[in-house]
């Protein structure tokens, strides 16, 4: 084989069909959704027929909809958002969210803002029950993804949504690894806002969706311009938008299918690696109940000694298999993940560990080809370790 990539929850492959309504914007459709001529009246129209097709797909209403640069973007911007408007002092997370909430929670701290993290468990969840716990008079937010994108934890958010609605407190999730992958209906789960980006499904870069329920306290966070209804300035990416619909359209609508399609990946691979590593292999997170695209593997020699996961990795990479080791916004740090160590994985496994993220275009072979590769890198590496 050439290549294997297993790096979808990093980013993943443009869907052909995708860029095939993404190509007349580029090229006939090129006007600025601004302008008052027809090429402009023409991108509008395709704008928010994006935006209408996105709100229907996910159970929200279409004016509840905003165009972002991603999902970074969009997390920024709902807790700078609510806390600007609701000028309360308390933002209520966890250790192990994306750094795209991480970081931007810890910055408020210069206005004044506590940050409140809930304990996971040894599977990266957080119950409902801590954040009824939590949730003071001074409580702005509460932020927990959907998802967990080192570890394909699925977090309770119904649950957490109706202990927070019980309080009165806006809920936001950032649902990057679970939007198309699973069932996400804002009104069913009764979500105050929540976060998608388009690559993570297929889709193009740079173009993402923030949902503001109707009614939440929220404050546009990027001025300068009357795109988005004054909640969201800069000129419109207008293949990006079209091209987020269809993707979200062609994930929903083959949903079960790539979910049936990761689970038996997943399950051979987690075959292969028993009858090959048997126990100096560890599973990070859920070994059930987790989204089936994501399994995060730790590797040990004695019991206390880790490899080198970036030698890992490299190792991997030089055989032509792709994989990360967490993610893609982080890596190339030396550190251990800050997910691995915040859910108790002692710091040598966490050093070790790589993250898998099978994807619609992956096959059975290539699991059994990665595993191949992996038995021998694993022998030369242990065999150098002491």
């Amino acid at each position: 084989m050439d290549t294997i990539y297993f790096d979808n929850a990093s980013t993943t492959r443009i869907d052909d069909r995708v860029m095939e309504k993404m190509i007349p914007f580029f090229t006939q459709e090129f006007g600025n959704a601004n302008s008052a001529h027809q090429l402009g009246r023409n991108t509008k129209v395709a704008i928010e027929d994006a935006r209408e097709s996105i709100a229907s797909l996910i159970g929200a209403e279409p004016s509840e909809i905003i165009f972002t640069s991603g999902g970074t973007e969009s997390d920024n911007a709902a807790l700078k958002g609510v806390v600007g408007a609701t000028r309360k002092k308390e933002i209520i997370t966890s250790p192990i969210e994306h750094h795209a909430v991480i970081h931007p929670a810890e910055s408020l701290k210069m206005q004044g803002v506590r940050i409140t993290y809930l304990q996971p468990d040894n599977t990266g969840m957080i119950h409902p029950e801590q954040v009824a716990e939590a949730i003071t008079s001074d409580t702005a937010i509460v932020t927990l993804m959907h998802v967990n994108n080192e570890l394909g934890t699925i977090n309770p958010i119904r649950e957490i949504a109706e202990v927070c609605r019980e309080r009165n407190v806006p809920f936001h999730s950032d649902t990057v690894q679970s939007a198309g992958k699973i069932p996400l209906n804002v009104k069913e789960i009764g979500l105050s806002a929540l976060s998608i980006s388009a690559h993570k499904l297929y889709g193009p870069k740079g173009i993402g969706v923030l949902y503001v329920k109707n009614g939440t306290p929220w404050l546009p966070w990027l001025q300068g311009g009357s795109q988005e209804r004054r909640r969201r300035g800069g000129t419109s990416n207008v293949p990006g938008i079209v091209g987020l619909a269809e993707a979200l359209k062609i994930s929903i609508n083959e949903m079960d299918e790539n979910f049936r399609h990761c689970s038996r990946l997943r399950d051979l691979a987690l075959k292969e690696l028993k009858a090959r590593f048997g126990d100096r292999v560890t599973i990070n997170g859920p070994v059930t109940n987790g989204v089936p695209n994501i399994l995060n593997l730790g590797f040990i020699t004695d019991g206390e000694h880790g490899l080198d996961g970036e030698m890992l990795l490299l190792n991997l990479d030089i055989e032509g298999v792709f994989v990360s080791n967490g993610s893609a916004c982080t890596s190339g740090a030396m550190e251990p993940s800050h997910v691995l160590l915040g859910i108790g994985i002692p710091e040598p496994v966490a050093k070790s560990s790589i993250r898998l993220s099978f994807g619609k275009y992956n096959a059975e072979n290539e699991v059994i080809y990665f595993a191949k590769k992996l038995e021998g890198i694993l022998e030369r590496m242990m065999a150098t370790t002491f």
